[in-house]
C-alpha cells in the first residue's frame, strides 16, 4: 500500500481534529484481594492509638444525600410530515394565531406564554405563532429579526415545555420563515 503526503489543507484539517479530541477515561485498576485487605487495615500503631480513645458523645451523621435530579424533558419534536401537509393544505385547522409584530421581547415573551396556556386549556392542538421575518430596514448593522430568533429559544425553556411538544417553520401560505406551527401538549 503506497503512502501519499497530505496537502497543506489536509494537514491543517487533521491537526484541528487531533486538537478537538480528548482521551477516554480509563477504568480504575482492580486490586488483588490481598492488596485490598492491606489497604483497608490501618497500621498497628494507629489501631492501638484508636483503641485507647473515648467514643464521641454523638454518632457521626451520614453525609446528606441530595435528591435525584428530575429527568430532563424530551427534546422538542417537529410536526409530523403528514400533519404539516394537512395544515398547509387547509384540511387540518389551526386552533389559534398569535401575531407578535411590533412587540418588544419582554411583551412578546409574556404574550406567548399566556397565549399557549390559554389555547392548551381550550384543548387546542396546533397554533400558529407569527414572529415576522426581520431583516428589513435601512441600517444593515441594526439587529433585525429578534423575535424570529428568540421564540424558538423560549419554546425550549422549562416554562414553555409544559405547554409545547414542538414547533416547526410554517408553510409559505401561513408566513413561511416568519411563522411557526407550535404543537401543544394535552391539557390536564
Amino acid at each position: 500500500m503506497s503512502r501519499r503526503r497530505l496537502s497543506d489543507e489536509e494537514t491543517a484539517l487533521w491537526e484541528g481534529v487531533v486538537r478537538s479530541i480528548s482521551p477516554l477515561r480509563r477504568p480504575p485498576k482492580r486490586k488483588s484481594p490481598a492488596e485490598a485487605a492491606e489497604i483497608e487495615k490501618p497500621p498497628a500503631k494507629a489501631r492501638a492509638a484508636s483503641a485507647h480513645k473515648k467514643p464521641a458523645g454523638k454518632p457521626v451523621s451520614p453525609v446528606a444525600v441530595s435528591p435525584p435530579r428530575p429527568a430532563a424533558p424530551p427534546p422538542l419534536a417537529p410536526l409530523g410530515r403528514k400533519l404539516k401537509q394537512r395544515i398547509a393544505r387547509g384540511t387540518h385547522a389551526i386552533d389559534g394565531r398569535l401575531d407578535l409584530h411590533g412587540f418588544t421581547q419582554a411583551d412578546a415573551h409574556g404574550a406567548l406564554l399566556h397565549f399557549l396556556a390559554s389555547r392548551q386549556a381550550r384543548g387546542a392542538r396546533v397554533v400558529l405563532v407569527i414572529t415576522g421575518k426581520g431583516g428589513r430596514g435601512g441600517d444593515p448593522l441594526a439587529e433585525r429579526g429578534v423575535l424570529k430568533r428568540m421564540v424558538p429559544l423560549w419554546l425550549g425553556l422549562p416554562e414553555f415545555r409544559s405547554l409545547a411538544v414542538g414547533f416547526e417553520a410554517a408553510a409559505i401560505g401561513h408566513g413561511g420563515e416568519g411563522a411557526l406551527y407550535v404543537t401543544l401538549r394535552k391539557g390536564r
